[in-house]
């Protein structure tokens, strides 16, 4: 099976892929407000659905941990995670910060600590709002108008709703016969519909799309993962936004084979799903378990940490293999 030749008019007109020209950013098929893409795709019967097919007893985690030296974007300057203690039980005691005396600080023994990182660090989404052409997102939306001192007003993490839809895996590094595919392998139409057609799967409107390329058997190698990753080639992505996918997930460091295949845009694929797909990206999704098991087929669920305005946010995916 590969995505349907034919979608209905309907579902189509509500496709921004179909939309799309090249190198501009594409007004939503959901209106001149609208802020989260294609995610409109979902709604309480896909929902239900979704959840009411899914085995809930079996649970795939799609995160990494995190923690200092991780593999992060920090190829122009971008923090990486960090994390420190604010307050520990013997500093508390020294401190008595909340000015109880020693005897009660001895007594309840406090930790706390506080992070730093760049919002697109271990498993996360990117927004609409991370990629557009011209200073334009997804929409139209200008920074001119909508990016302020701090953080844009439109389109952020804090717009982007849980998500609960039905999910696929498409293991290109496995149709390939390999554990990892090659430094900058470019994943197109072909692998994609090989996968489907090995898989015995088919890409549906309003699906979540997870692309294996192996990526994670190098984690956490910073060099091995980081550098030169596989990912999605332009024509790929076109793929998959116009067989109606909500958000495109890997598990490599970028969706995108890197380095870049247009010698114009060093990011092509990013955007393209954000500004003229209107498509939601997830990366660094730990995938190597669903690999394991051949669980092609699932209830996805997951929530990004609402950050204001961010142009990305730590998301903690899982998934539910669904009932046969």
């Amino acid at each position: 099976m590969c995505v349907p030749t034919m979608i209905d008019e309907i579902t189509k007109s509500k496709i921004a892929a179909f939309s799309a020209r090249f190198r501009e950013v594409t007004q939503s098929p959901f209106g001149k407000d609208d802020e989260i893409g294609m995610l409109n795709l979902m709604d309480a019967a896909s929902r239900r659905a979704v959840l009411g097919a899914a085995d809930h007893g079996t649970v795939f985690d799609l995160s990494v941990d995190y923690f200092i030296g991780m593999p992060s974007w920090t190829k122009v300057g971008d923090p990486g995670y960090q994390i420190w203690m604010t307050h520990t039980p013997p500093g508390s005691v020294i401190d008595d910060a909340m000015g109880v005396g020693r005897e009660q600080e001895r007594l309840v023994a406090y930790s706390g600590d506080a992070i730093s990182m760049y919002t697109h660090c271990g498993t996360h989404i990117d927004t609409l709002t991370h990629f557009g052409y011209n200073g334009r997102i997804f929409n139209g939306f200008s920074a001119e108008e909508h990016l302020g001192s701090r953080h844009w007003t439109v389109a952020g993490a804090d717009k982007h709703p849980p998500v609960i839809a039905r999910g696929i895996m498409l293991d290109v590094a496995a149709l390939h016969g390999v554990d990892m595919l090659p430094d900058g392998y470019g994943i197109g139409r072909a692998d994609l519909e090989g996968c489907l057609r090995r898989q015995g799967i088919e890409l549906r409107p309003g699906d979540v799309v997870l692309v294996r390329t192996g990526r994670m058997r190098a984690w956490p190698d910073h060099t091995a993962y980081a550098e030169r990753t596989p990912g999605l080639a332009l024509d790929g992505a076109v793929f998959l936004a116009q067989g109606g996918a909500i958000l495109i997930g890997t598990d490599s460091l970028s969706v995108e084979q890197a380095p870049s295949a247009d010698p114009e845009n060093y990011n092509n694929v990013h955007t393209y799903l954000l500004g003229e797909a209107g498509v939601t990206i997830m990366e660094v999704a730990q995938l190597e378990a669903l690999a394991g098991e051949r669980v092609y087929e699932f209830a996805f669920v997951g929530a990004c940490l609402r950050l204001r305005g961010a142009t990305g946010a730590p998301m903690r995916p899982v998934v539910m293999p669904l009932l046969k």
